[in-house]
């Protein structure tokens, strides 16, 4: 080993510690990654006796309460916003409705109307009011959900809502060099995601192999075509970004402990932090065993 030449034998030896400590962080860090245990509560009264058992929990920041009791021994506590549309329950609906930045209803959600996402409103209500506040009340970040609507409205009206997509990709962007110590985590937001992989340390496969079929009204297993073309998508990001989490979200019934054990199984043995829950997502599902 000629970087050794000239040292002496503690000198040597030393190196050689450092090294063997420094490939036993790695090891570690990589463990650590592989185990990581994450989940979504909407709900207003997470236990946190089960909450203290996840290293990072998305939760609706709106709800008055407490967070502290939820959070694990260095854990993350991520708070839910939406890019994409605005719930009439949100404190700042009215003046964004009022404003002109908010148009139809989502009929899939009843309640919810899509943003405008070129609004300078939009962009400073997210920036200045949203993201803080949820800064304000101890989380550590937040999670971005319906980014898919950009590329959904800009497809529906090509010419009527050119720039959804790029308006998408700039405030994710935005938000990172406002906030840039935070952790954010992206929902989908496929269309945005070559744009922002390296903008975000988390990004999250909803119904990545199973979902909920709101005209059978019952669970049901995706096709391996479905789940490879998440798949590539995530690692496709990971390859921009090699420190992005890839997350999994998969939705089954909780009694059925073999089929959810086999949905965890599966995201796993392909380098992805599952999470398996009800479509609900208003209380924790700790995993079968777990």
């Amino acid at each position: 080993m000629p970087v050794l030449k000239g040292l002496d034998r503690r000198q040597i030896i030393k190196l050689l510690s450092l090294a063997l400590a420094a490939n036993g962080r790695t090891a570690r860090s990589l463990a650590a990654e592989g185990s990581l245990r994450w989940g979504i509560d909407y709900g207003a009264t997470t236990n946190p006796e089960i909450a203290c058992k996840f290293d990072l929990l998305v939760l609706d920041p709106d709800h008055s309460r407490p967070i502290e009791p939820l959070r694990a021994p260095h854990g993350v506590l991520l708070g839910y916003m939406s890019l994409g549309e605005v719930h009439h329950g949100r404190p700042y609906f009215e003046d964004l409705k009022s404003s002109g930045v908010l148009g139809q209803a989502n009929p899939n959600w009843p309640g919810a109307y899509f943003a405008d996402l070129r609004s300078s409103k939009w962009r400073d209500t997210v920036l200045s009011r949203i993201v803080p506040e949820i800064l304000s009340k101890g989380y550590n970040g937040i999670f971005i959900d319906t980014a898919d609507n950009a590329e959904a409205m800009e497809r529906a009206a090509p010419q009527a809502n050119a720039g959804m997509i790029a308006a998408a990709a700039a405030m994710v962007r935005d938000i990172r060099k406002r906030y840039p110590a935070m952790k954010i985590m992206l929902n989908r937001g496929y269309a945005i995601l070559p744009d922002v992989a390296t903008s975000i340390d988390y990004i999250l496969a909803e119904s990545m192999a199973s979902r909920w079929n709101f005209v059978r009204k019952q669970y049901e297993l995706l096709s391996q075509d479905d789940w490879e073309w998440q798949a590539s998508r995530l690692r496709a990001a990971r390859s921009l970004n090699p420190g992005l989490a890839a997350m999994t979200l998969d939705y089954w019934e909780p009694s059925e402990d073999r089929q959810v054990l086999a949905l965890y199984a599966r995201e796993r043995a392909a380098g992805f932090h599952p999470y398996v829950a009800t479509l609900a997502l208003d209380r924790l599902m700790p995993e079968p065993g777990g």
